[in-house]
């Protein structure tokens, strides 16, 4: 690939299925010019994620899979946005949306190495305890970043972002069922986690909680 791709070449490679790009997405780095300063980050591990029940693809996963809401809604919207949502009432996590407008798909970014503004980054993530941990995992990745809901819907290849994919896709991929999803969609039949084999960025697999009554 070429990482020098326009804007518009870019956000049509995007506009394929959530599955194809998540790999392609593996080496990529999304860097975010904010008031405190630049900060760049390699992504290493993402997840893919696909549309509502009655979608030709229904990801039980998805945040979308009951239908659109205001919440959910960039999913929806062009490829090469944004989509943050806070979880756990402490947590953002950010996407890159996917697919052809108004066919609901991302890939969650879910680690990554900090190749610039490392400062800046463990000033954000202050309890990391070495540069490899500061954006493991899809919070210590957009908290790094800098990134929060405010950000969900905007373009992730114009100012203040940039996008720039790798000049080779890797060789050494991964793949397997996705982090943390509950039911159906965390199982080997959602193999749609993809990650660089061996990197020590890559956050630890963990199975979704099974609640008790």
């Amino acid at each position: 690939m070429d990482s020098r791709l326009t804007p518009d070449a870019l956000r049509g490679l995007l506009s394929a299925d959530a599955r194809t790009v998540a790999p392609q997405l593996l080496g990529a780095v999304l860097t975010h010019e904010s008031h405190g300063g630049t900060v760049a980050v390699r992504i290493t591990e993402v997840e893919a994620y696909l549309g509502p029940e009655d979608s030709l693809h229904p990801d039980p996963g998805s945040h979308t899979f009951r239908g659109q809401t205001r919440r959910n809604a960039p999913m929806f919207g062009p490829a090469g946005h944004l989509y943050v949502y806070f979880t756990y009432g402490m947590h953002h996590c950010a996407n890159i949306v996917c697919g052809p407008e108004g066919v609901a798909s991302a890939v969650l970014l879910r680690a990554g190495e900090v190749v610039a503004g490392e400062e800046l980054a463990l000033a954000r993530r202050p309890t990391s305890k070495a540069p490899k941990d500061l954006a493991s995992g899809p919070a210590r990745f957009a908290t790094a970043l800098g990134l929060t809901t405010a950000d969900s819907g905007r373009d992730a290849l114009g100012a203040p972002f940039r996008l720039e994919l790798p000049d080779k896709p890797s060789t050494e991929i991964s793949s397997g069922p996705r982090v943390g999803v509950s039911g159906a969609g965390g199982t080997d039949d959602y193999p749609w986690r993809f990650w660089l084999s061996g990197d020590p960025t890559v956050s630890r697999y963990k199975a979704a909680k099974v609640r008790t009554a």
